[in-house]
């Protein structure tokens, strides 16, 4: 993708399923030691609302829960379980207005869960998963403080967990993410928190448990947990890291996961769309499972509609318009009229192009990392069409495209100096993805020289590109230089995170 931002969906981020489970698997799941004693009871109804919960079919699986609830009152899976209800409703609706009322919840199922079986593997488990969805969903609107605490509390409790029951996998699933989602966390409030508690992270670390939990868990009593496993380990490939391997290793792990799954093609339609491989995130948008028992998830009308747009199909308009019809949350709002305007400009319609970036600075919020981006770009002079045409054919994996439609350019055309250096750095990041790196780095060259006093990330961002194929080079000391010049340019878009990716870069270089 051309943002180097990150879209905490866990899904933001944040992007967690589930399969059906065959009766000796199950069998074998609840005779192990290391499953539930008495009141952690995590029966074959409550594994049936788990898997709805990651179909997205929330609610029936809440239905399946109040009847677990009536039929077992003491039964301290339950706390958990409507807990996920919650987190994966909040993250499908984008609702602050649900997630200042439900988040009241967190107290009284804690109370629940730690009045039960200290003896059991679940008594601290459940009680990190819950502190550690929430932290999550306060890292979305801004509670910084309170989601350190809750890290640091998931965190500890996971650790102590793993002394008590070293055999108990499922501690590795919030252990990988917290080593990861830490190990790579921009400057800001929260990590200066959580740095203040003493909580650090280990981006390899975090990745080896969660890799190994992917390979292994479908061989174990553990299988029924493996979509959720695989959930946030392509989240931390795709957004948190921008491995070159997420679109493939998230392909490989969800195969086996059921077609019913709603949460599946999110995921896969996500990752598809954010690595280059823009048809068939389309394809699988088209064919994703639909019906009255699915969680209403406005979200995938804005994704297609971005996919679309990236092959410069201006029907994807209805796909935006739609999503603004669905939606009742505060995110994406700006960054949906953000496409609108394109598509208007793209389509030669002026006056509803200046319409739509009026309606991204007047209507939304601003939790997203994209709704802020949006309002940015709102406030910039209005994109040359044949430079944000190959900006959208670019983040589709459209790259001959791209470059047919530049080479018929010329940079010195362009009045304005931002524009100027915005043909440079796409040059740069076609050729760069074409594997012509000679040519990329001449053209990231003129874009660091000309544009690294501007607020545009596009100087950064081409500095940071140097120095990652310089390592891939094995030059070193070229490499070092680069990363350091992204690190010292200040003051531009996505600041924090083009800063993350250089310093990990010299990381990994020894540094």
């Amino acid at each position: 993708m051309d943002s180097p931002s990150r879209n905490i969906l866990i899904m933001p981020a944040k992007r967690k399923l589930i399969l059906l489970f065959k009766y000796c698997l199950l069998s074998l799941f609840f005779v192990l030691p290391l499953t539930a004693s008495a009141n952690f009871d995590f029966n074959t109804n409550c594994l049936k609302a788990y898997q709805l919960i990651f179909d997205l079919k929330i609610n029936a699986a809440k239905q399946l829960i109040a009847s677990e609830k009536t039929a077992h009152p003491n039964n301290s899976i339950v706390p958990l379980l409507e807990n996920y209800a919650d987190y994966f409703y909040l993250i499908t609706t984008e609702s602050k207005l649900d997630f200042d009322r439900l988040k009241n919840e967190k107290s009284s199922r804690l109370d629940q869960i730690s009045d039960d079986d200290n003896k059991s593997p679940y008594y601290l488990y459940a009680q990190a998963e819950i502190n550690l969805q929430w932290a999550l969903l306060r890292s979305r609107y801004g509670e910084y403080f309170a989601a350190a605490r809750e890290i640091k509390r998931a965190n500890s409790l996971l650790q102590e967990n793993s002394k008590k029951f070293p055999g108990f996998h499922l501690n590795g699933k919030g252990l990988g993410l917290i080593n990861v989602f830490l190990g790579n966390l921009p400057d800001g409030v929260l990590k200066s928190t959580l740095s203040t508690f003493g909580v650090k992270g280990d981006v390899q670390k975090g990745l080896a448990m969660l890799d190994k939990l992917a390979q292994n868990l479908p061989r174990s009593a553990f299988e029924p947990f493996y979509e959720e496993v695989v959930f946030y380990y392509a989240y931390v490939l795709s957004d948190v890291i921008h491995s070159p391997d997420a679109y493939a290793k998230t392909m490989k792990y969800t195969a086996r996961i059921s077609d019913s799954s709603l949460l599946k093609a999110y995921l896969q339609a996500y990752v598809c769309a954010r690595n280059g491989h823009n048809e068939e995130a389309i394809a699988i948008l088209s064919k994703r499972p639909a019906g009255d028992g699915y969680q209403v998830f406005p979200y995938l009308e804005l994704l297609m509609g971005t996919a679309k747009l990236n092959k410069l199909d201006y029907s994807s308009a209805n796909n935006f318009k739609r999503f603004l019809q669905l939606n009742k949350g505060v995110n994406y709002i700006k960054d949906a009229n953000l496409h609108l305007s394109w598509v208007a400009l793209l389509n030669g319609d002026t006056g509803a192009y200046r319409g739509y970036v009026a309606k991204v600075k007047n209507t939304g919020y601003t939790y997203a990392e994209k709704d802020k981006q949006a309002v940015n770009e709102a406030g910039a002079p209005a994109p040359e069409p044949a430079l944000l045409k190959a900006r959208l054919l670019f983040d589709g994996g459209y790259y001959p495209k791209a470059l047919e439609l530049l080479s018929e350019e010329n940079a010195d055309a362009y009045k304005s100096i931002k524009d100027k250096v915005e043909y440079s750095y796409r040059m740069g990041r076609i050729y760069d993805a074409l594997d012509k790196d000679d040519i990329a780095l001449q053209h990231y060259q003129n874009a660091v020289t000309n544009g690294k006093n501007l607020k545009y990330y596009y100087a950064a961002t081409s500095a940071l590109n140097m120095g990652k194929i310089y390592a891939r080079k094995k030059n070193d000391g070229k490499a070092k230089t680069y990363f350091s010049q992204a690190i010292n340019m200040k003051n531009h878009e996505y600041e924090n995170s083009i800063e993350t990716q250089a310093k990990d870069g010299l990381r990994k270089l020894g540094n």
